[in-house]
This record gives C-alpha cells, sequence and structure tokens, in this order.
C-alpha cells in the first residue's frame, strides 16, 4: 500500500500586518510547521511578516488597497485558491482557518473563522460619524459583514464568553459551535523602566480612537480638579494630542486642565514602568474585544482598577476592578476621589 497522503491546512489571513493578530497568527504557524503529516499553506500580506519552515506561502498584498479588493479576495479569488490548492494537492483541503471575521467562499472539508473585531457591539454616536467616520461606517459593514456565509462554518472562534453570545445573537450562528479561546498574555521579556510618581497617579494606556473614549476620563479629571485643587494628583494619557481630529478635540477641551498630562506614545520598557508605579489604572473605552492593557496592569501591578461597566471589562478584569458607567464622568470622578483619599 502507498504512502497516505498529508492533511491539507489553510491559514488565511491576507490583511494581517500588526498588533495582537500577526501574534496570533505567528504562534498559530510556528505550531503548525511542527507537526508531521500535514501541508499547511498561509495565505499572507508578506512572507517575512511570518516566515516558518515547512509552511507554503502565498503572498496577497493588494488586498489592503480597499474593502471592495479584501471582499474580492475573501469570496471571489479564495474560492479560486481553494480549487487550485486541491488540484495540485491531489485531493480536497481538510481544514480552512481564516483568521480575521469573514468567512471565504472556499471549497474544504472543514472551515474555521476567528472572530476578533468587536465593532459590530460599538454603540456609536453622531460625534464618532464627525470625529473618524471610518469607525462607525466600520461598525455597519462588519455587523453585515460577519452574517456573510457565516453558517457555512463548522466552528467560530472568539477570546470571550460576551462576544460568543452577542455574536451568536446577531448572525444566528450556534452558540454550542462558538468556542472561546482567551489569548495568552505575557509580560516577559521586557525590562520596566524605573518610574515612580509623587502624586497619586491615574494611568489609560490607549491609542487615539473615538470609542476608546478619553473624554469621559477627561471631564472626570477637570471636575476632581476642580474639587480637589490643582497639585493633588496627575492622569496619564497616553495620547499627544495631535494625532488625528479626536485627539485635537481632546487636547483642546481638556487641555488646560493641569492634571492631565499627554504622554504620547510610549516604549514597552517605559510603559511597563507606569504600570507598576501608577496608583489606579482606569479603562473606559466603549468596546474591545479583550482589553489587553487591562491584563498587562493586572500582571505587573494588581492595584486599584476603575473599569467601564461592559461586558468585556468585566471579563478581562475577572471581577477584580470597580465599574462605572461608560460615559458617566461624575461617578467615575467620585471614584478618582477614593483613590486619592485612600493614599
Amino acid at each position: 500500500m502507498g504512502e497516505s497522503l498529508p492533511r491539507i491546512i489553510v491559514v488565511s489571513a491576507v490583511n494581517i500586518r500588526k498588533g495582537g493578530t500577526l501574534t496570533i497568527l505567528r504562534e498559530c504557524l510556528q505550531y503548525l510547521s511542527a507537526q508531521e503529516g500535514l501541508k499547511v499553506y498561509a495565505l499572507v500580506h508578506r512572507r517575512d511578516l511570518c516566515d516558518y519552515p515547512g509552511i507554503e506561502h502565498l503572498e496577497f498584498p493588494w488586498t489592503i488597497k480597499g474593502w471592495g479588493r479584501r471582499l474580492w479576495c475573501e469570496y471571489v479569488t479564495m474560492h479560486r485558491v481553494s480549487l487550485e490548492i486541491a488540484r495540485m494537492e491531489g485531493q480536497e483541503i481538510d481544514t480552512w482557518l481564516s483568521l480575521h471575521d469573514t468567512t471565504p467562499r472556499v471549497k474544504a472539508k472543514h472551515r474555521e473563522v476567528y472572530c476578533h473585531t468587536s465593532f459590530p457591539f460599538l454603540k456609536w454616536n453622531l460625534r464618532d460619524l464627525w470625529m473618524d467616520p471610518k469607525i462607525p461606517l466600520f461598525a455597519m459593514f462588519t455587523r453585515f459583514a460577519y452574517r456573510i456565509n457565516i453558517q457555512r462554518n463548522d466552528c467560530l472562534i472568539v477570546q470571550q464568553e460576551w462576544f460568543r453570545d452577542g455574536l451568536s445573537r446577531i448572525t444566528g450562528f450556534p452558540k454550542e459551535r462558538i468556542r472561546v479561546i482567551p489569548p495568552k498574555v505575557t509580560v516577559e521579556g521586557i525590562k520596566p523602566e524605573q518610574v515612580s510618581f509623587d502624586l497619586p497617579t491615574f494611568l489609560y494606556v490607549s491609542t487615539p480612537d473615538c470609542h476608546k473614549n478619553f473624554e469621559t476620563l477627561c471631564e472626570a479629571a477637570r471636575l476632581l480638579e476642580q474639587e480637589v485643587g490643582e497639585g493633588r494628583f496627575k492622569v496619564f494619557l497616553t495620547i499627544s494630542g495631535d494625532e488625528n481630529r479626536y485627539a485635537r478635540w481632546i487636547a483642546k477641551r481638556w487641555g488646560t486642565v493641569h492634571s492631565i498630562e499627554f504622554t504620547g506614545h510610549m516604549s514597552r520598557e517605559r510603559l511597563f514602568g507606569c504600570y507598576k508605579a501608577a496608583t489606579c489604572f482606569v479603562f473606559p473605552s466603549r468596546v474591545e474585544t479583550w482589553g489587553l492593557p487591562i491584563t498587562e496592569y493586572l500582571l505587573l501591578n494588581g492595584g486599584r482598577m476603575l473599569l467601564a461597566d461592559l461586558p468585556y471589562a468585566h471579563e478581562t478584569g475577572g471581577g477584580k476592578g470597580e465599574f462605572f458607567p461608560v460615559t458617566d464622568a461624575r461617578r467615575l470622578k467620585e471614584l478618582m476621589y477614593e483613590s486619592i483619599a485612600a493614599r
């Protein structure tokens, strides 16, 4: 008898170039490259982003130039690719794993999608539309895009239970076929800078995107400074205030609050030092898939956390934070006051 044919695995990740999803792609391919009896194809933006031995890499650099191209790739190009791989290998693809939300039109025995975009659950407002129209438009589009072909999957993969419940609700995909796999977060390999603060310090680590909700924290800081006076506390924000329209609006409206410091982007070493030295961590974001800074703060400090009263924060924080309504600056101010009074 002849040797049995290897199982054919395809990992589709043509739009992944950075961040946590790139880490997931690398870990996935690194694991698969060490397995025997598999023939693995990786459909990627660029090979050098995730080059592992024993993996057949197919590059698709053109898909990032607009959603039209991305959709063409998912629903036209991928179908041709799946047929071509099956022709070359002399057998049907065993498993097709898509790592970026959408369900491609492909021919394979088993299909799975990793769903990590939480924007379908963002309650956007008119200010978001003015600050960055891409975000509410993306929120509407992804809510639609998730549904396309989704019932053809054997399994979906998400990071949290709330996402599992929500995804099943908006798509009708059976909840029992959605697997929850939390990310593995580590702070090893980074040596924190030595950082110390003379005043009670509140730290918010985030990018300058309008759904990150810097305004609630900034308004709470203004109210608290009005109540206790200047020089009693500091709020550190990891934006510079000039990155985009939203950041400029934040800086213009709350830049005169003496207690607020716009630190800009920090190195990982500096950031980890601030995590360790901060009196309190604040995270008011209006939507997240996970909320990585919450986990990093827990690992490095484990002190007081003031978190948005939303499902992602309850789950990521493991119930260890204190929660405030996401747009209630006065309630956040009260919790911040308690942190100062406890010093």
